[in-house]
């Protein structure tokens, strides 16, 4: 049976209203999914909130089988599981930190159930249980999520999704579409060439937001700006932060100037994370400050302000964060706040971010005396490890530890996730009749363990996530005293009760070998140190930018030749200011008309040979005569007449 159909826009249309309630696609979802119905290998930039999960979503649901999904993002997994079973679609999930009789029944129940949907973590590819249960599953479609860290030349490169092209060697005639939010040409082609693609598709959704207003300011009193923004801008707001302290201290600024805010990072546990994501979404709280650990996978369309405290290091991360802002259409800013001391620390970055092969080594016996792990053990193996305990122990320099961590991931050593949550899990693992006694023996047990059984479908063949708040408020208890009940279940052997994990996870990607013979691929090491380098290169001439429209330039750097200026960030709207008279207009266009009648230009080239015209002037001029296409400006910033 082949994996592939054909396209039949009556059926997706019918599935779209059955499933998602909607009437129409949005932009580039109908050409999507028709690319992948027709068998070819697709790769789909869409911007955050552009509705990627439905393209994969919908064709696997068009054909039998099931859609293998892989992502790095545990709780966007954990997510999407719950809002298909909502939806009456089974799915299932494979991920870090789950035991190995849990594997096996996920596996096990994907292959032998309607299962339409498997989450899995690039880690879990490679294993030989997944590998064992693979031929079972009959994989319709391979939907690579995040698709960018696939290519090292890119901004979060994860070593496990190489493992990728495997799978496809595995399943030759399925076809796999590969999705990111914002790619560079380089990685866009990088991807295509990791996950061997055969008969491509590109789709790419304009880097346009017409609706979303970019502004950067160079200034001392950030929290007065803030404040500022923030009440001149009704409706929900994000304020990101680089710093887990500064999250704290800035919520509790912003409550004092009577601004409803609360605070957000990794090292909350997950039930506080929980509370205050699920708080903001619902607007009981306006305003979320957060650090980067926030945002993915959340759908809020009707954010009306982002703000970034402190300058981020590359365009990939400030435009996916910005991004978030202004879902629904309607107008939203987009701003950052910077000081000239954060473009010296930029400049300085590449140091600390590729440490020497010394420090790498050191981090790596810390690890292993951390984790009392000898030499030869370790691999497929994972281990709770908090990394503030590790440095505090150790005596360790806190960003050169964590450098040297991404960079023993990179090199694919181990593997880190800091954000895995595990909820709380319970199986019944007496048979029926033990369990009857036993009710009749513990009386003060039976309303629990009839609300488990009521409550829980298929908690005596598996394992099954509980929630012992949910159960409290059903038995009318405090959850402490639910949790002690749950234990004395596990300790009569009733139940095998896992209470809820939220530690970061260290996974060993090969057996620990010898300090002294770790060793990195310099080649590689230094071309990602070079691009690091660029990538900030180009994000700090985005924050210096003062004649250039910002939309305009985020567009070229992605590849989108096609950008018009948007007319309302702060360099579009200060050109508009600058009065230029119907003469002055006149003689600037002839003078531009005249330097481009034989050849292209190189723009800057263009702006020095009429240094007598006020660059506002110029570019007013330009942006017209390229709205009216006259003249185009490239990629490469050379200019030419059409």
């Amino acid at each position: 049976m082949t994996a592939t159909s054909h396209y039949d826009s009556k059926r997706a249309h019918e599935l779209l209203r059955q499933f998602w309630g909607y009437e129409s696609f949005r932009p580039l979802q109908e050409s999507i999914i028709e690319s992948v119905l027709n068998g070819n290998d697709t790769l789909a930039l869409l911007p955050t909130g552009g509705g990627k999960s439905l393209c994969y979503q919908l064709p696997a649901l068009s054909k039998d089988g099931i859609c293998l999904v892989i992502s790095p993002l545990i709780a966007l997994m954990k997510d999407q599981v719950e809002n298909l079973r909502k939806k009456g679609i089974t799915a299932f999930a494979v991920y870090s930190g789950m035991k190995r009789y849990e594997v096996i029944n996920t596996l096990k129940l994907a292959g032998n159930s309607n299962c339409k949907f498997l989450y899995v973590s690039p880690e879990r590819l490679e294993t030989a249980l997944f590998k064992e249960y693979l031929p079972a599953l009959n994989v319709n479609l391979i939907a690579v999520d995040e698709a960018h860290c696939i290519s090292q030349w890119g901004y979060d490169f994860r070593p496990q999704y190489m493992k990728i092209s495997n799978i496809r060697e595995e399943l030759p005639h399925v076809p796999v579409l590969a999705l990111t939010a914002s790619a560079t040409p380089e990685v866009q082609q990088d991807i295509m060439d990791k996950l061997l693609f055969n008969h491509k598709a590109v789709f790419r959704q304009s880097f346009e937001r017409p609706n979303l207003s970019y502004s950067v300011f160079n200034i001392d009193g950030k929290i007065n700006k803030l404040v500022e923004i923030l009440t001149n801008v009704p409706g929900t707001g994000i304020v990101y932060c680089r710093s887990r302290r500064a999250t704290k201290e800035i919520a509790q600024q912003l409550q004092s100037y009577k601004i409803q805010a609360d605070h957000y990072h990794a090292g909350l546990t997950a039930e506080e994370r929980n509370q205050k994501q699920e708080d903001w979404i619902k607007s009981k709280i306006r305003v979320i400050v957060c650090t980067n650990a926030f945002g993915m996978g959340i759908d809020k369309p009707d954010v009306r302000t982002v703000v970034h405290m402190d300058a981020p290091d590359c365009l990939e991360n400030y435009y996916q964060e910005a991004g978030r802002a202004g879902r629904d259409g309607k107008k939203s800013y987009a701003v950052l706040l910077y000081q000239p001391k954060e473009i010296t620390d930029l400049n300085k970055q590449s140091a600390s971010r590729f440490p020497g092969i010394e420090t790498i080594r050191k981090v790596y016996q810390a690890i292993a005396n951390y984790l009392q792990l000898p030499v030869g053990n370790g691999e497929g193996n994972y281990f709770d490890f908090d990394p503030v305990d590790f440095i505090k122990k150790f005596k360790l320099p806190q960003q050169e530890t964590m450098n040297a961590l991404k960079v023993l991931e990179q090199e694919g050593f181990v593997g880190y996730n800091d954000q895995v949550f595990l909820p709380s899990k319970i199986q019944f693992i007496c048979n029926k009749d033990t369990l009857y006694q036993f009710e009749k023996e513990h009386a003060s047990l039976e309303p629990l363990l009839k609300i488990l059984l009521r409550s829980y479908e298929g908690v005596f063949d598996r394992s099954v996530a509980i929630n012992e708040k949910q159960l409290a408020g059903w038995l009318k208890k405090e959850p402490d005293l639910v949790k002690e009940q749950l234990g004395e279940l596990a300790g009569f052997r009733i139940v095998e009760y896992e209470p809820q994990k939220d530690n970061p996870q260290l996974y060993f990607l090969q057996p620990r070998v010898k300090t002294e013979d770790l060793s990195i691929n310099y080649e590689n090491y230094n071309k990602r140190k070079k691009l690091f380098e660029q990538r900030v290169s180009s994000f700090i001439q985005y924050i210096r930018l003062s004649d250039q429209c910002r939309s305009h330039y985020i567009g070229a750097y992605f590849g989108d030749a096609n950008m018009k200026n948007c007319g309302i960030c702060d360099n579009c709207l200060r050109l508009k200011r600058t009065p230029l008279t119907e003469k002055e207009f006149s003689a600037i266009r002839l003078r531009i008309e005249e330097s481009l009648t034989h050849t292209p230009v190189d723009s800057k080239e263009l702006l020095a040979s009429m240094k007598d015209v006020k660059k506002e002037k110029l570019w007013q001029v330009i942006e017209f005569l390229q709205a009216e296409k006259r003249i185009e400006i490239n990629e490469t910033g050379f200019v030419k007449m059409i």
